[in-house]
């Protein structure tokens, strides 16, 4: 081989090329599998100014045998972990068992990535005649007449049923309990007709976020009106994607619409009403058209109105919203 005999001919190529690759080796340096983010052709250009008469395809082979490969990121890390993390995982693990083992409404909600409207590429890959590819817009730049559509789910763990509303305007904790209140007029009286608590997980940030006083008071007008007392448990910091909604829910609608341009709200809606599993999730979606204006602001008065509990465990995580005029509040757990 080419490197090989290189190699003979120049015992000192590959320590050279070893210390260009070093400053900018990344991982374990005892991994069996090392890489680095120069190009070849700089590093055949440094190892010739070095006085090494070497090519990128020798370079290349070299930094094979040496173990070396071209990789893309990968999203691991979460971030700093809460002390309580676990132990917030454990509350929300009991409540969830407890509710769903006494028949009451359990959802797992949040918001789907924001999707641009209109012919542009879509991840992934489908089945097309040869030579034939779907053609889309080289840019990602958004079309003004189309917009963004924000999808809002509720996914019920008991029926492992999705329930989407697709917004066309802000993601707001106000379109966040709407789609909530949809579901529950739709779905969830039907399914639950006895429920007393409809518990709810969701993720620490964005519409349904903790620290958002719209998160806290818009669900205290669905409670009044349906009587049902809304517990919300919210998972700690930098876990999001352990939300069940996540991988039951959002992945599949990901699979189903993979190299699909999402060319308008129909298709959109058509699509995520489409996605199915072996295992018998079935999702609805529909249209929200509705405009949920950003920088609400809640002042302290209507946070004291409320008719909220907080848990004596991290209660600013854990709360639940009862119907105006009951006073017959119990301390929350």
């Amino acid at each position: 081989m080419e490197a090989a005999s290189r190699c003979r001919k120049d015992p000192s190529l590959v320590p050279d090329l070893l210390a260009l690759v070093e400053p900018s080796e990344r991982s374990d340096p005892m991994s069996p599998l090392r890489w680095t983010c120069k190009s070849l052709r700089r590093l055949t250009d440094e190892l010739r100014a070095m006085g090494h008469e070497v090519s990128r395809t020798v370079v290349g082979e070299l930094l094979r045998q040496q173990k070396f490969s071209l990789q893309a990121n990968s999203k691991t890390k979460e971030g700093s972990s809460h002390p309580d993390r676990n132990a917030q995982f454990t509350h929300i693990s009991q409540s969830v068992s407890a509710a769903l083992a006494e028949g009451q409404p359990v959802i797992s909600v949040d918001t789907k990535k924001k999707e641009l409207v209109g012919d542009f590429k879509n991840a992934g890959r489908e089945w097309r005649p040869a030579g034939n590819p779907e053609e889309v817009r080289v840019h990602d730049f958004l079309i003004k007449e189309l917009g963004r559509a924000v999808p809002y789910g509720v996914y019920d763990l008991a029926a492992n049923a999705g329930w989407v509303s697709v917004g066309v305007d802000h993601d707001t904790a106000a379109f966040a309990v709407q789609t909530i209140r949809r579901w529950w007029y739709e779905v969830g009286r039907k399914r639950y007709p006895d429920a007393s608590t409809l518990l709810i997980t969701a993720d620490g940030g964005c519409s349904n976020g903790w620290r958002v006083r719209l998160w806290k008071r818009e669900p205290q007008r669905p409670a009044t009106e349906i009587g049902v007392a809304i517990k919300v448990h919210h998972l700690p910091p930098g876990t999001s994607k352990w939300n069940k909604i996540e991988h039951r829910l959002f992945s599949f609608i990901s699979q189903n619409w993979r190299a699909t341009p999402l060319v308008s709200y129909r298709v959109i809606i058509d699509l995520i009403g489409a996605t199915a599993t072996r295992t018998g999730l079935t999702v609805h979606c529909e249209l929200d058209p509705n405009l949920y204006p950003k920088g609400v602001t809640v002042i302290d008065e209507e946070m004291l109105a409320l008719n909220i509990t907080r848990a004596e465990f991290h209660g600013e995580w854990n709360d639940t919203i009862h119907p105006q005029g009951r006073s017959d509040r119990a301390v929350d757990s």
